[in-house]
């Protein structure tokens, strides 16, 4: 044969991922992904067929574990393939079309997400607004809606781009219900790390991802609708405006076991041993837990001379928010924590702070001690005045349990 002359693009030559990634594993302190417990990455390294029998099981267990974490007997729990923001894109594509209203109580920026969804989809959309930082109190979302009726109002229970907790939450729902509005929560970082009671508390639609406070890999979703709700996603004219979000095929799957799209089904994997480990736990030993760990987090950062972002009231214990020194580049900050301590906190989208993740298994004493010493490490390299001695010494105080009654 003669010379084959090459034609089109030639392969490129890339090293193979060993050598992409860091030799230390970095410890992820951010706001997620966060670290995953063995059985965990473990069942997400396993793949089957996407249909038959063992899926059908799996669905179904899904399923069963979800409707506890959730706090609800909501028949309509799906899954999503693609992060959280997936979800809450099937929630807003599904609820709302020309001619239906929105109200987004906006304190941040993912609590902003769901009014570019909205809008969208052709909804006509209201914000109330609060500054950056503050949490939406029940009292004014009353006053609205007693002068304009809403068919939905959505809002973050965990605002994680300023640490900021919406504690009025239940009163908000309740209201939401007396109006004949569908409450709409995004639970992405606050499930199974802080109390959510779906069906106590009167919630319509909830959604999480699975890389924060589940703990698992990223890519996969979770939502859960009331009837209530569903009786409105059925209402939809049509056409839907997403085919992968549109509900109705997706029950088609979680409901019937029939063919939707390929489901993630490693990523579900990875979900079902990630519900069923909270199971195990428990709800009330988690809260528990990721309670004792962030408040002894929180201690250890004040003492070391650092301020957090939001009053203690409304404070998101799932998410640690921590302002910035004047003077000091967090990014520089962040960037020797990775390089010299191997340990990754993330940065923020407009306000200058800095956010240590408390979900999952990042509330593990060997993790905060070793994030505040890189945290504390990090900032005096970058010329700030800390005492990372004393903010380690009130970890370690805090962690054994003598002061929780302080907080």
């Amino acid at each position: 044969m003669g010379n084959v002359e090459s034609r089109g693009i030639e392969p490129p030559s890339l090293p193979p991922l060993d050598q992409l990634l860091p030799a230390e594993p970095l410890l992820l302190m951010g706001a997620g992904p966060v670290p995953v417990a063995t059985e965990i990455a473990r069942a997400g390294g396993m793949v089957i067929n996407h249909l038959g029998p063992t899926m059908d099981r799996l669905v179904e267990h899904i399923k069963q574990l979800a409707g506890y974490a959730f706090q609800t007997a909501d028949k309509h729990i799906l899954g999503v393939g693609g992060p959280a923001s997936a979800a809450m894109e099937m929630a807003m594509g599904n609820l709302l079309w020309p001619g239906r209203r929105a109200l987004v109580l906006q304190n941040g920026w993912f609590s902003g997400r769901f009014a570019e969804m909205a809008a969208g989809v052709g909804a006509e959309v209201e914000v109330l607004a609060v500054p950056e930082g503050q949490a939406i109190c029940a009292e004014r979302v009353a006053e609205r809606l007693k002068n304009q009726h809403y068919d939905v109002v959505t809002m973050v229970q965990g605002e994680t781009s300023s640490g900021v907790c919406t504690t009025e939450l239940p009163a908000i729902a309740r209201l939401c219900r007396e109006h004949g509005a569908l409450a709409v929560v995004d639970a992405v970082c606050t499930l199974s790390t802080m109390p959510l009671e779906k069906d106590a508390w009167g919630v319509d639609v909830v959604f999480t991802g699975s890389q924060k406070g589940l703990s698992s890999l990223p890519g996969v979703a979770l939502i859960a609708f009331s009837d209530a709700a569903w009786e409105q996603v059925q209402q939809h004219p049509g056409p839907r405006p997403h085919w992968c979000g549109d509900a109705l095929r997706a029950e088609n799957f979680w409901q019937q076991h029939q063919y939707h799209y390929t489901a993630p089904v490693s990523g579900l994997l990875a979900l079902h041993e990630a519900l069923r480990l909270v199971c195990e736990e428990t709800l009330e030993r988690r809260f528990a837990r990721h309670r004792h760990s962030s408040l002894a987090l929180q201690a250890g950062i004040e003492k070391m001379g650092l301020v957090l972002n939001a009053p203690r009231r409304i404070r998101l214990n799932s998410v640690v928010a921590i302002q910035v020194p004047a003077g000091v580049d967090s990014a520089r900050v962040r960037a020797d924590m990775s390089n010299r301590f191997h340990v990754e906190i993330s940065g923020a989208f407009g306000l200058d702070i800095v956010r240590i993740g408390q979900m999952g298994e990042q509330c593990r004493a060997p993790h905060l001690f070793r994030v505040l010493h890189a945290l504390g490490g990090a900032l005096a390299h970058e010329g700030a005045s800390m005492n990372t001695s004393a903010g380690m010494a009130a970890l370690e105080y805090y962690l054994a349990g003598y002061a929780d009654d302080l907080f």
